[in-house]
């Protein structure tokens, strides 16, 4: 699906500025799409919006379907009488540049917990209908979602597996006595849910008015310890004892001896082919109702996937399997339409990857951090780009472009300022405009900027490095940094290289 020419800001929101410790859906997030306006951008591209996993990490979600909670707006919640202003006095330990998860969960988690409570008590009329309307539109993950937070809860958190043996293997008698028995807490699972979606909703239609598109992201694996792995076992490659037989990473390659061991369950994709893709294309329509346009995570995964041994304690001993191919997707096109979707089709890339995304007309992934390794025949170099692409300087998981120029060598350093042309600025001080610019420049349609290089911030302000399993996920920026010129120069680069609606002549 081709894209109209344009480019936008990738920041996830619990990078946003705010007073509870972390980014959320508050004014912050209103402030931004205004902003994201001012510097002519209409993209605003987010990490995946579930909930955070091992290391703090968006992808490694508790569940396929349900909301991140702690992207909730307290102060919404204060609004509508459910706490009270006490409740929103910042705790020690916050930073507004830095996402202190050990202070923030709990905060927030306690205030949920509060105002859950409140809206038993209070909530009008209107507010129940909706509760309740919303309960029954998301029937389908919700129930299993409530229930297996609530009991994840109640066993300190230890693999599902290893829960009582009728929890673990959902004995129906022993699922409804536990729903009856901890009923208050699954309705404040569900009460977190409905404040999540009806929140995002409406930030979602604010930035509808205001002209800008949602990206967001979808990625291929969820986690073992998920509701949808604990209700869905059959989908997945366990063993009878529920737990993995394999799990997903990548092999070795120049950025890690020992590969990426992500731990993730592997699908047992037969299965999901007699179901004719039925959860796929649930999750797919699910993340749709979220944002505009879905870039779906290791799209090579889906044509042949790296199959680990669940003992294997690296990603060096595994085997290419073959994915599902078109097969996945073609049901999912049967059952939803064409989609706007963007193949994250970075890494080993081998022809039938390519093949693979050609056949659905999903745009590729071109990362200028990577563009001057090698010659003049690099993929990742703008003169090779094509229409059906979107670029990036570099990703969540790259450095910032000061970081990734800080840590060239001479060499390196040299071939990217005759490739730039940078006579007048050699020391690279600017080095993320540039990179900008030559986004901007390509033929490609799309061209998404990390808010970190448009601040111009060093490498201690990436979001994350792959493989190290703690310690990212944190950075926030504060308004602050953020200056009239960022936004003058974004307007003017959309201006010169036809960003900004201008439609094409002749």
């Amino acid at each position: 699906m081709r894209f109209d020419r344009a480019s936008g800001v990738l920041l996830h929101p619990t990078s946003l500025p705010g007073p509870h410790g972390s980014g959320d859906f508050g004014p912050a997030a209103y402030h931004f799409i205004d902003w994201l306006v001012s510097a002519g951008q209409k993209l605003w591209q987010i990490l995946p919006l579930g909930g955070i996993g091992p290391g703090n990490s968006p992808y490694m979600s508790s569940s396929a379907f349900a909301g991140n909670v702690l992207l909730i707006d307290l102060g919404e919640l204060q609004q509508r009488g459910w706490l009270d202003p006490d409740d929103l006095v910042p705790a020690p330990g916050f930073d507004e540049r830095r996402l202190n998860f050990a202070a923030v969960v709990p905060f927030r988690m306690e205030r949920l917990a509060r105002a859950a409570e409140r809206f038993a008590q209070l909530a009008g009329e209107a507010e129940r209908a909706d509760f309740a309307t919303f309960c029954q539109q998301q029937a389908d993950w919700l129930q299993d979602y409530a229930l297996f937070m609530t009991l994840a809860e109640q066993h300190d958190w230890r693999d599902w597996c290893d829960w009582d043996a009728p929890l673990a293997t959902r004995q129906p008698d022993a699922l409804m006595a536990a729903a009856r028995e901890h009923a208050p807490r699954l309705f404040f699972w569900q009460f977190c849910q409905w404040c999540f979606f009806r929140q995002w909703r409406a930030v979602k239609a604010y930035a509808h008015q205001r002209g800008v598109k949602i990206v967001g992201d979808a990625p291929i694996f969820i986690a073992y310890q998920s509701a949808e792995v604990w209700a869905r076992r059959e989908l997945f490659e366990l063993d009878a004892a529920g737990r993995p037989t394999a799990v997903a990473g990548v092999p070795p390659d120049a950025f890690s001896a020992t590969g990426q061991r992500w731990g993730n369950p592997l699908y047992r994709w037969k299965a999901h082919a007699k179901e004719h893709y039925a959860w796929w294309i649930q999750r797919i329509r699910r993340t749709f109702e979220l944002v505009d346009i879905v870039r779906i995570d290791h799209f090579r995964g889906f044509a042949g996937y790296w199959e680990i041994p669940a003992s294997e304690p690296t990603a060096i001993h595994g085997r290419w399997l073959p994915g599902p191919g078109a097969a996945l997707f073609k049901a999912i096109a049967k059952a939803l339409g064409p989609l706007p979707i963007i193949a994250e089709d970075l890494g080993v890339i081998t022809p039938d990857v390519l093949a693979l995304r050609k056949q659905f007309a999903f745009p590729g992934m071109r990362i200028l951090h990577f563009a001057f390794e090698g010659g003049s025949g690099n993929a990742y170099l703008p003169h090779n780009h094509e229409v059906d692409a979107v670029v990036y300087t570099g990703t969540h998981d790259n450095d910032t472009s000061q970081g990734w120029w800080a840590a060239l060598d001479a060499a390196q350093r040299q071939r990217v300022r005759d490739y730039l042309a940078l006579d007048h600025d050699p020391e690279g001080r600017e080095i993320h405009w540039h990179l900008i610019r030559a986004a901007c420049a390509s033929v490609a349609d799309t061209v998404v900027h990390p808010m970190q290089d448009v601040l111009g911030l060093s490498g201690e302000h990436r979001m994350n490095f792959p493989g190290i399993g703690e310690g990212y996920w944190v950075w926030r920026f504060a308004w602050d940094q953020v200056h009239p010129v960022h936004a003058e120069r974004l307007v003017q680069l959309g201006r010169l290289y036809r960003r900004d609606g201008t439609p094409l002549q002749g």
